[in-house]
């Protein structure tokens, strides 16, 4: 929305509800977009349980007086904006668009897997198969590496990161999943690209994550361990938005969706690690990025890393704008709600 927009100053600031089911990438995704929108978020966890939490996303809520000891009654004062993310937030969402109606607009980030009807927007990444008017997509997820952020970050370089050589190379490892698994040969490719290539000369900052295995960590430790390179054991606060913003490249494992995302915001090279398996998701996932230009296949060991750029991918900025244009037809339409919220 431009200055001159007569609803822009009554967008920021207002309040969106952010239905959470307490997995920090599904909350840093809606607050990513919210954030974008200058609006001011209201966590609201939930803890559905039982069948209730079975049945969703399609299944009612229990009542409302109960679950989550009374503390998410849907009642008004109603926000502006809701969003929700994940199975089990959506019998929150559905239930709120239909107590609050008009009055919030509601967005649905990722697919809910129900009706349209389910939320006034939805949001799915470009490789899921889901579209419809009121559906949108983009190549890589929303997150919270804006471009103002990553400036701000770039300001200045912590010493464990300033005294590494350059290039510096961010190697965002995950591990297996439902789709990836990581053979015994996968794991020595792996070990023993990042080893040679913290013997060339160049400074590694390596981060694991929940699911790299414990042996794949210690081999990956042990292989740059004679370099200088910076390998977060846990310890201390996490250096991971320090990596994303002063990497020069990146080396991701194929199966790290998220951190690939958020890689793709620096307009900075990303070589793809890809273990054992994968999905037609996870293919077209890739492909898209690939072809955009932000991915490479990661080469063999003891061969060089080729640079590149490409725009930036910010998705939660796209987002973003598409809810201001159609949250503005809205509020075009029903100027009564709109003043309400003055």
């Amino acid at each position: 929305m431009t200055r001159t927009d007569p609803y822009a100053t009554l967008l920021q600031g207002q309040t969106a509800w952010i239905f959470s089911d307490g997995k920090a990438g599904h909350e840093a995704q809606a607050l990513g977009v919210v954030e974008a929108l200058g609006l001011s978020p209201e966590i609201r966890r939930i803890d559905l349980t039982g069948i209730y939490k079975f049945i969703a996303p399609w299944g009612p809520l229990p009542s409302l007086a109960t679950t989550n000891g009374g503390r998410l009654r849907l009642r008004p004062p109603w926000p502006t904006f809701a969003f929700a993310t994940g199975r089990t937030t959506i019998p929150y969402i559905r239930a709120l668009k239909r107590r609050a109606g008009l009055e919030t607009y509601t967005v649905i980030l990722m697919d809910p897997r129900t009706g349209p009807s389910s939320a006034d927007l939805i949001w799915v990444p470009a490789h899921d198969r889901r579209r419809g008017p009121n559906v949108i997509s983009t190549l890589t997820a929303p997150h919270r590496y804006s471009p103002a952020r990553l400036r701000a970050l770039n300001t200045t370089a912590p010493p464990k990161i300033a005294a590494l050589p350059r290039p510096r190379i961010a190697c965002l490892i995950g591990g297996p999943n439902g789709d990836y698994w990581y053979s015994p040969a996968d794991e020595t490719r792996l070990v023993e690209t990042l080893g040679q290539l913290a013997a060339s000369g160049v400074g590694l900052m390596i981060t694991t994550s929940r699911r790299t295995p414990e042996r794949l960590a210690a081999r990956l430790r042990g292989s740059v361990a004679a370099a200088q390179s910076f390998f977060w054991d846990g310890e201390g606060q996490n250096p991971y938005p320090d990596f994303v913003a002063h990497a020069d490249m990146f080396v991701i494992t194929a199966d790290s969706v998220s951190m690939t995302c958020e890689a793709a915001a620096t307009g900075r090279p990303i070589f793809i690690f890809a273990p054992s398996g994968g999905s037609a998701k996870f293919n077209r996932f890739h492909s898209g990025l690939a072809s955009y230009g932000a991915t490479r296949p990661l080469p063999p060991p003891g061969e060089p890393l080729p640079s590149w750029t490409y725009e930036p991918l910010h998705s939660a900025d796209v987002i973003a704008a598409e809810i201001a244009k159609r949250w503005r037809r809205r509020a075009e339409l029903l100027p009564g709600l709109v003043k309400a919220k003055i």
